[in-house]
């Protein structure tokens, strides 16, 4: 574990206060060399093109620079086809950082690069080395967390990270497993607001999310197309994709400001906004 500079600061109690620091990596090499969820299925033969791919996550990163946010963006290697998908590798809770265990052998070994950059930075971090979890099933509001068990997120892991962590109360979320992440199906918006698919949740989730939140549901078709998966950058302010026009609408009609982005070609493997980023630092200033 490395030594802790006194001016650097790791921080994150929510989804939606302001972003100030998040960790990108460029779909350099990105392709569906293996599928592992079930959109890639749908766009196996048609594949991704990498020059468009990478035209579009220039343009979101462009995006995230003008409203303030400090991008900071790890090196794509070619080994690494899902790379561009940072949120997996990781998740800041609180000012204690993790890092992940990745569900799917063609993602490991991408934790590394994560841990090299915490490194360099003094920052101490905690790898979760026993058992699978993923960041895109990490979901932290206040003093909740919810983690998805899924595919990639187990039970056994969930359990291994409450005892690491105190101030905050651990939920889980079991989730239908043809979806790869709790984020592909549940996202907080605010403190009284979410984004949710209902029929991939249990009535039993679905019910106590409901007494915590206004759920704002999202169709079936917008979910395969990442209705969810918006990101939050602070003020009401989220990214979401142009094509989910019923999400951006609804969430507009709340007033929040939506910052439509292109990134189609990017979600053909199965990930969206936040599945792009990794967040360290929020601030509720």
């Amino acid at each position: 574990m490395a030594a802790t500079r006194k001016n650097f600061e790791l921080q994150c109690n929510s989804e939606y206060e302001r972003l100030e620091k998040v960790l990108v990596c460029p779909p350099t090499f990105m392709s569906i060399s293996e599928i592992i969820n079930e959109t890639q299925k749908q766009y196996a033969e048609e594949n991704i093109d990498e020059s468009v791919a990478t035209k579009q996550h220039r343009n979101f990163v462009a995006k995230m620079k003008v409203e303030g946010i400090e991008v900071i963006s790890l090196e794509a290697l070619e080994q690494f086809p899902e790379q561009v998908f940072t949120r997996d590798i990781g998740f800041t809770l609180g000012d204690k950082v993790f890092v992940s265990n990745m569900g799917s052998e063609i993602r490991h070994g991408e934790e590394q690069l994560f841990k090299n950059w915490l490194d360099e930075q003094g920052a101490p971090f905690l790898s979760l080395t026993d058992n699978s979890i993923e960041g895109g099933d990490v979901i932290v509001d206040r003093d909740v967390i919810f983690i998805g068990i899924s595919g990639r997120t187990s039970s056994e892991a969930i359990h291994k990270l409450s005892e690491a962590l105190s101030g905050f109360t651990v939920k889980e979320i079991p989730i239908d497993k043809s979806y790869l992440h709790l984020d592909c199906v549940f996202n907080v918006l605010s403190q009284s607001e979410a984004l949710i698919f209902p029929p991939a949740l249990r009535k039993e989730e679905l019910d106590y999310l409901s007494t915590r939140y206004e759920l704002i549901e999202v169709t079936k078709e917008e979910q395969f197309t990442m209705g969810t998966n918006v990101l939050s950058i602070g003020n009401k302010k989220v990214i979401s994709l142009p094509c989910n026009k019923k999400v951006n609408k609804d969430m507009r009609d709340r007033g929040y400001e939506v910052i439509e982005v292109d990134i189609s070609e990017i979600i053909k493997s199965g990930g969206s906004f936040r599945c792009c980023t990794l967040p360290v630092k929020r601030s509720n200033r």
